[in-house]
């Protein structure tokens, strides 16, 4: 049986995430029970953007509707109760800010303490308020995320007491993050043809991709998509197989020229048949604009790369008209107020009337 129909005959309302797919996660007895509500987001048809391209059907998997309002805390539930499971009285990570916003959260609501080692000045300003106003100690460095990671890991490792890494090289952040795999297939009734998704330090298309593999192995997918992963032209060094010592892009999510699960992403792409591209900061933000004025979607701008990139191999003429393809958009656009911000015009000013509003309207 399904594992999601199997959840609703237990009569308990919506199941924990953990226990929806308990079936395909290193889960026990002795895993705390650990959950702010992760999981199950939206699946949104792009009705006016994918008529614009030619495409019948393409769809948004809206993963900025997790609690901390990114995708992070699917795997973040995974590893934090792990963490508890083996002792942990602290976690810790490096951070382009939705990583430290979800162990924040999550490490509040285990008891645990938490530190977050970042880029100073090179996160936005709603991820990093988010860490600091649920208890998170915030450790600013002056160099980028990848010198953040290499950080967290010795201080891991040379802990005095248990402490507990919680970045994607922790494994059950994978093992969570592969959850949102199997609610594609069970929305869509199918694996969709292709999976494109934002790729940074390119745990996720890893993730989905071993979700996918769960899934058809279980034989409750028939096929595999194909893994579109797109990285900011400014940020691409899977694209130009190098890394990137000072990446720098629009996308902060994705501002990472040395990402920890390199492997695993060209991996997915060769088995899958799939691709790993780059594209511009200004077709980021033209897609982050389709969304939100389009489809009334608001995500980060990194999150948009995905259609971004869907949007230029459409152009160039690369897809399948008639193919099912999902675009992952991976955070909430609340995440990045400054870019949002920067994107709008003034406000209209009128006087209090009805002829006033509607002078300035130009009604």
């Amino acid at each position: 049986m399904n594992p999601a129909a199997a959840a609703s005959t237990t009569g308990r309302g919506r199941p924990r995430l953990i226990e929806r797919y308990r079936a395909f996660l290193p889960i026990t007895d002795a895993t705390p029970a650990l959950s702010l509500g992760e999981g199950f987001t939206p699946l949104v048809r792009l009705d006016r953007i994918g008529a614009a391209l030619g495409l019948a059907n393409l769809y948004a998997k809206v993963e900025g509707q997790n609690p901390t309002g990114s995708f992070k805390d699917r795997g973040m539930v995974v590893a934090v109760s792990k963490a508890l499971e083996a002792g942990a009285r602290a976690l810790i990570c490096a951070s382009t800010g939705n990583t430290s916003a979800s162990a924040a959260a999550y490490g509040a609501a285990a008891g645990l303490e938490v530190v977050v080692v970042l880029p100073r000045g090179q996160i936005a300003a709603g991820k990093l308020l988010q860490a600091q106003v649920t208890g998170a100690r915030v450790v600013a460095i002056e160099g980028n995320f990848d010198q953040a990671l290499r950080v967290v890991r010795e201080l891991a490792e040379s802990a005095s007491h248990p402490i507990t890494l919680v970045n994607s090289v922790n494994p059950f952040r994978l093992e969570g993050q592969k959850t949102a795999a199997f609610e594609l297939c069970d929305d869509l009734g199918r694996a969709p043809d292709v999976l494109a998704i934002p790729v940074g330090n390119a745990g996720n298309i890893s993730a989905y991709w071993a979700g996918f593999g769960d899934y058809h192995g279980a034989g409750l997918a028939q096929s595999l998509p194909r893994m579109f992963g797109f990285q900011a032209a400014g940020a691409a060094p899977i694209v130009l197989d190098r890394r990137i010592e000072a990446p720098e892009t629009i996308a902060t999510a994705i501002r990472i020229g040395d990402p920890a699960s390199w492997t695993k992403a060209v991996r997915a792409r060769e088995e899958s048949g799939g691709l790993i591209e780059s594209v511009t900061d200004d077709q980021i933000l033209a897609a982050w604009r389709d969304l939100a004025r389009q489809e009334g979607l608001f995500c980060e701008p990194s999150s948009a790369a995905s259609l971004a990139g869907i949007q230029r191999l459409a152009a160039e003429n690369r897809l399948e008209r008639d193919a099912t393809i999902v675009c992952v958009l991976t955070g909430s656009g609340l995440k990045d107020p400054k870019t949002a911000e920067a994107s709008v015009g003034d406000l209209l000013v009128a006087d209090p009337t009805a002829g006033a509003v509607a002078g300035v309207l130009g009604w």
